[in-house]
């Protein structure tokens, strides 16, 4: 018996490739094994204050597994944008403490990632210790994908296990090349992440919604297209929003909104009414002359923006119609504010909205998926992170994988698994 242990077949019809068997450690031969297990600890700092914990929460339970089968854990992980050169206040060393903190027993931190000082810690380490090495990035051979650094990460362990789905769109040296020399897996928040997305995207229960928003319309195109043909309603808010009322003839005023973006809004609409996905627009719009936390404001309709205002949120009338096609739907997917969100009082569309279907998946009614940095810190501010289905901590990884696209870091381990398949 080997270590493998499949965990089950997931298909990426719209995708370039299909996500099939991924592998998994089988825990109960791990004893004095080494792990090296790629996970996404970017956490935000204050100083070396960590000021959202959620990453490493939910971590945890991958790290506590594999300690208490006896591995030896070492914790590859980047932190910031460091371009290659050492920079101590990127430095892994908060996260080591908070993990310290979170198990309640010894986590170690090393002062590099890879070389004979790191080697000889890890040679030195023994069953259930952990080991944070040092920010990955802190070496240029990450964001390029090197091999030769990829071999000297490898050295370190027996196993990699990558744990990291917000990390899967690159192709780095500790998500991608590193798989080419060690027996590679798939850990089981990168597993839950899957589930979570294909219950949505593959397998959902209808009817379907998607709510898209934030700032720009370009960004979303692809995800826009994507989405179309497997839902049943698209509702889009925020600055997004904007672009699409311009391109149907509306007077926007100071808001923003991309116009070179218009003719590729008239195409989403297009495809929306082919595919018989009803596309739900703001009615009326929250205005103010200035963006400022508590601007003097007025709610009106679309057709009556002023020239010296601008859009920051949605009325009352346009909530009232997302939470009512909410409420036909069985599966909302939930990406971006709906708008200006961090700044009161233009948070309100946004919460309400939130409240509303996280009492639907409350009592039952509703499967609510949600992820993208904005949209989680939405969640945050709105109080109701945990009451949705699944919260998604990925930013770029989740908007390429509503894209349809190959992840780079996911195809890896697939490679790995048809390679021993052919074997």
């Amino acid at each position: 018996m080997g270590v493998l242990k499949p965990h089950g077949r997931y298909s990426r019809g719209h995708g370039s490739f299909v996500v099939s068997d991924l592998p998994q450690l089988d825990l109960s031969l791990l004893a004095g094994r080494r792990v090296l297990v790629r996970a996404d600890l970017n956490v935000p700092l204050d100083g070396d204050v960590i000021t959202d914990i959620t990453r490493i929460d939910r971590f945890l339970p991958t790290v506590d597994a594999l300690r208490r089968a006896g591995a030896i854990v070492i914790i590859i992980t980047h932190l910031g944008r460091p371009g290659g050169k050492t920079n101590p206040t990127l430095s892994t060393l908060p996260i080591a403490n908070a993990l310290r903190e979170k198990l309640g027993s010894a986590v170690l931190h090393a002062k590099d990632c890879v070389g004979q000082r790191v080697e000889k810690l890890v040679g030195d380490l023994a069953n259930g210790d952990v080991l944070v090495l040092e920010n990955v990035r802190f070496h240029q051979g990450e964001t390029e994908n090197s091999a030769a650094f990829a071999l000297r990460l490898s050295v370190l362990g027996d196993y990699y296990v990558n744990d990291a789905f917000s990390c899967a769109h690159r192709a780095h040296a500790s998500t991608h090349a590193i798989t080419n020399y060690l027996p590679s897996f798939a850990g089981p928040s990168l597993i839950a992440e899957i589930e979570a997305l294909e219950k949505a995207l593959e397998k959902p229960a209808k009817p379907v919604a998607a709510l898209v928003g934030g700032a720009k319309i370009s960004t979303k195109i692809p995800v826009l297209l994507n989405l179309i043909p497997r839902i049943d309603y698209l509702i889009i808010g925020g600055g997004m929003a904007n672009t699409f009322l311009a391109a149907k003839g509306r007077s926007m005023g100071k808001s923003l909104y991309e116009e070179e973006a218009i003719d590729a809004a008239l195409d989403v609409m297009v495809l929306a009414q082919e595919l018989d996905c009803k596309l739900v627009l703001p009615e009326d719009l929250v205005v103010a002359k200035e963006f400022k936390s508590n601007a003097s404001n007025r709610t009106v309709d679309t057709k009556n923006i002023g020239d010296d205002e601008m859009a920051l949120d949605l009325g009352s009338i346009s909530q009232h119609k997302i939470v009512s096609v909410l409420e036909k739907c069985k599966t909302l997917l939930w990406n971006g504010p709906l708008g200006a969100f961090e700044i009161e009082p233009f948070d309100g569309a946004t919460s309400a909205v939130a409240r509303a279907a996280a009492y639907l998946t409350k009592q039952g009614e509703l499967v609510t998926i949600a992820g993208g940095g904005d949209t989680v810190a939405a969640l945050n501010n709105a109080g109701v992170t945990a009451d949705f289905t699944y919260v998604s901590t990925a930013g770029g990884a989740f908007l390429e994988w509503l894209e349809g696209k190959k992840l780079p870091g996911i195809a890896a381990l697939y490679s790995t698994e048809q390679m021993k398949q052919e074997a």
